[in-house]
């Protein structure tokens, strides 16, 4: 349970934050966990990320796995490919609702709201959520904040049929988008509830850098951290508010205040990074 203090705690990050504002004008995705207790993120806790292979069978690539992800994206393993044609995104306003899983915040869509193209194929956006601080890390440093932008392709028969865009952020003027989510976030406080937030425009969370990017082949980077992942991290960072990060702690559960599984290992992958000019994103 929380203790007291909390709510007081809540209240006073969400006048800060509003004071803030005034003052400065195989089905990769459906086995994803969503609303689970028998995992956390605490540092030595029998439920922690050292752990979370042994707690169920469906959940031993946590442990046994070879294409674990986060990872660290070191400049030293890096292969550097020009960048001819950029990812091309396509995004579609829908109803939207905003989700308190316990261990993280998600952003789901009702029906198509986007795609994105990634070797020739389709891959449809399904939800967005954030942990914090940043799963991944570039050269052994980690960032306040990481959006997952969540993809998978309707074609069952796609070997790796999940895309996954992350975006880094570091601490600076408040993000745009979570200004627009953080009242709906206040009140989900230690609730695993959800909140319609009527029509959303996913291209408003991030302008995606088409050209500029790592790509690498890894997993889920919660239970049951399922590989054959295409994740695509963008190299163009976003700025947090800190306020804005002590809501989205405060609004999960105690053992997710801070939702990063630490940095797995590379085994032997590679990181390709690209890089160019151009970016084609196109937005309906």
């Amino acid at each position: 349970m929380k203790n007291q203090s909390k709510p007081i705690f809540i209240i006073s990050c969400f006048l800060l934050f509003i004071l803030f504002l005034f003052t400065h004008s195989t089905s990769v995705t459906a086995q994803e966990v969503e609303d689970e207790r028998n995992f956390d993120y605490i540092e030595g806790s029998k439920k922690g990320p050292a752990f979370w292979g042994d707690i169920k069978r469906e959940w031993a690539a946590c442990k046994n796995g070879r294409l674990q992800s986060p990872i660290d994206l070191s400049s030293l393993k890096v292969t550097t490919i020009p960048s001819l044609v950029g990812l091309k995104t396509t995004y579609k306003s829908s109803n939207a609702t905003l989700k308190n899983r316990g261990h993280d915040i998600k952003l789901e869509w009702a029906g198509y709201s986007g795609s994105i193209e990634v070797n020739g194929t389709e891959y449809h956006l399904q939800q967005s959520h954030w942990h914090s601080p940043s799963e991944h890390s570039i050269n052994g440093r980690r960032y306040a904040m990481e959006l997952h932008m969540v993809y998978q392709s309707p074609d069952p028969k796609v070997e790796n049929n999940v895309v996954v865009v992350g975006v880094l952020y570091q601490i600076g003027y408040p993000n745009a988008f979570l200004s627009k989510l953080m009242r709906d976030v206040a009140f989900m406080t230690d609730e695993k509830t959800e909140r319609s937030i009527g029509v959303i425009d996913p291209a408003e969370i991030v302008q995606l850098n088409g050209n500029n990017y790592y790509k690498y082949i890894g997993s889920l980077t919660i239970p049951p951290c399922t590989e054959g992942v295409i994740w695509i991290i963008s190299k163009q960072l976003g700025t947090v508010s800190k306020e804005q990060i002590d809501l989205l702690r405060a609004a999960v559960y105690d053992y997710a205040e801070m939702n990063a599984r630490p940095v797995q290992p590379l085994n032997l992958r590679k990181i390709f990074s690209f890089y160019g000019k151009n970016a084609k994103n196109k937005h309906n």
